[in-house]
This record gives structure tokens, sequence and C-alpha cells, in this order.
């Protein structure tokens, strides 16, 4: 064989060689992760525990991490849209929060345009009072509202969270025009959890995960949650429980980049559901009362289409939309 000859197939079959194994090789060498929120609210935290966990079970070689706030996410989601176009190592944290975001202000862009890979959790809301606040449970908050709806500031993440809807919802069952309520909208959880903890909203409302550390210090006083029986070893009652019929759950996941191939997508599963077996990962859980709720793939995606059109249908019953 002549070398050239030899030399361009050697090239032909380095480049085949290259194409048979970069979806993997790829995605486990450097994994770009968009949180679309400001640091240290709920996608913060459940993308960086994902990004050790991905390090830790050997899933990626590094991550690196990009906070993109607003707008219930949907900045974020822009930006991944545009600058992630078939990029296999790229992820970006969701959840229920961008759906009821997406539903409210309609951004130009949208979930599908980017690749389902995983749900990963999912937990319920609780609403707390600052430790000096004069109300000492919901029953006095939902007097208040009733009195003067204006008057009682909700403090939570951005308008169309699941915390937004729950307020909304309650205004609802207690004979209050959902309109009229008082929603403070913050674009991160740190950003709420400071208002709180500063007096300067009535009551916040949160995934419990993100007020756990307060509530555990006294800081914030637990006055709801929105399951339907009371949380494992949390003793706060439920709305339901007092009479408020509100029931909303929360959840997160992650997507990939539009544009991946059908290969792509399943290598970046199996680097999630390699990640979610890992010890980091299950320490993770335990940390933040989250409940695993692992659905991969096309049933992820009709999971969504699901719970978007349920979400729609509770907020225009309860008058957001």
């Amino acid at each position: 064989m002549r070398r050239d000859t030899f030399l361009k197939s050697l090239a032909a079959f380095a480049a085949v060689g290259a194409g048979a194994l970069p979806v993997s090789a790829q995605a486990a060498s450097a994994i770009k992760m968009m949180l679309p929120a400001n640091p240290g609210g709920g996608w913060d935290t459940t993308g960086r525990a994902l990004g050790k966990a991905l390090l830790d079970a050997g899933a990626a070689a590094s991550v690196t991490y990009d906070n993109k706030g607003g707008a219930a996410g949907a900045i974020g989601l822009a930006q991944f849209v545009n600058g992630s176009k078939g990029d296999p190592n790229a992820l970006m944290v969701m959840g229920a929060v961008m759906l009821g975001g997406i539903i409210t202000g309609k951004p130009p862009v949208n979930l599908s345009q980017v690749t389902p890979i995983a749900r990963l959790t999912s937990e319920y809301n609780v609403f707390v009072l600052p430790a000096n606040s004069p109300f000492k449970s919901m029953a006095e908050v939902i007097a208040q509202l009733k009195k003067d709806p204006g008057s009682v500031k909700w403090g939570g993440g951005s308008r169309g969270s699941t915390e937004h809807i729950a307020a909304a919802m309650l205004a609802r069952e207690v004979g209050v025009d959902p309109a009229k309520i008082n929603y403070v909208a913050f674009r991160g959880g740190g950003e709420a959890i400071a208002a709180i903890l500063g007096g300067n909203v009535t009551i916040g409302g949160s995934g419990y995960s993100e007020f756990a550390e307060y509530i555990a210090s006294g800081k914030m006083k637990p006055v709801g949650v929105t399951s339907n029986q009371r949380l494992k070893g949390v003793d706060v009652p439920t709305l339901k429980e007092q009479g408020v019929n509100v029931e909303i759950g929360n959840w997160r996941g992650v997507y990939g980049a539009p544009g991946i191939s059908a290969e792509q997508r399943k290598a970046l599963v199996a680097l999630v559901e390699k990640a979610v077996k890992s010890a980091a990962w299950a320490d993770a859980l335990q940390k933040n009362g989250w409940t695993p709720a692992w659905l991969a793939g096309d049933e992820f995606g009709n999971f969504v289409d699901n719970e978007f059109a349920s979400l729609r249908a509770t907020m225009v019953k309860a008058g957001m939309v």
C-alpha cells in the first residue's frame, strides 16, 4: 500500500472511530450546566448537587455553571436555546416553576425547543412567617387577607411559580379575588429568603428544602404545606388540615440542548442516571429533603406536556391567566 493511501485510510479510520465514541466521551469530559436562576434557590441547589454527583460518579471530568436568573427561568432558557444548539455536553435545570412562567409570561422561547432528559426530584411548598411576625398562624394571615388583601405581601419566586399559584388558589378558596393578592416576585431563592428574614414581606413560600435551615434555627415559622398529608419528619400542618383545599407539588429536572441526536440524548440520560445512583446524590436528597422522582426521555417529555396543560387549567381557575 502506498504511504499516501495508507495515511488516508488511517485518517478515515480515525474519523469513523471518533464518530463511534464522541457522545459518551464528550459528554463525560466537560458538562456545561445552565442554572436559569440566581444563586441560592432551588434550581441552583439542584444543579450544583447534580454536578457534584456527576463528578463523584465519574460521569463527568468537569462541570461548569452559568447562573442566568429572571422571568421564571425564561431568560436562562433563551440563552440555552440560542447558545447551546447541538451541544451534547449541555444541561439545563428546570421545573414546574418554568412552566408557570411560560404560561404567564409567554416568552418567545419554550420547552419544545430543547431536549427532555430526566425528572430528578419532587417536593411540596411550605409557607413561612418571619420569626418576629405579628401573625402566629395561617388562620391569622387568612383573616387579614379577607379584611384587606393588599396588606398581605406574599413573597416567593417568579410570577407563575408554584408558591404564586398556591397563594392565588388559597385566595380563591377563602373567597378573595386572586387578582387582588399582593405577590412580590423575586429572581432567586436568596433574595426571597433575605426579604422574609428582613420582614419585608408578610409571608413567604418556597420548596421546604430552601427554608429548612431557617425553620430549624427558629428564624422562620412554618404555617402550612401544600401537600396532601404532612411531610415525613416535618411537624407542619397541611393547608387542607386547616380547611383550605389547596394541594400543589413542585418538581425539578434537566433538559439537553436543541438539536442533539438520539444517541447523544441517550448518553446524557445515562450520565444523569449514573449520577443519581451515587452516594453524593443520596446525600443531597437527605440534606435537602427531596423526594427522588426519576423519569427519563420521552416519558419525561410527555409528563411535562401533561403538567403544562394541568397547570394552565389550574391557573385559569385561580384567575391568573
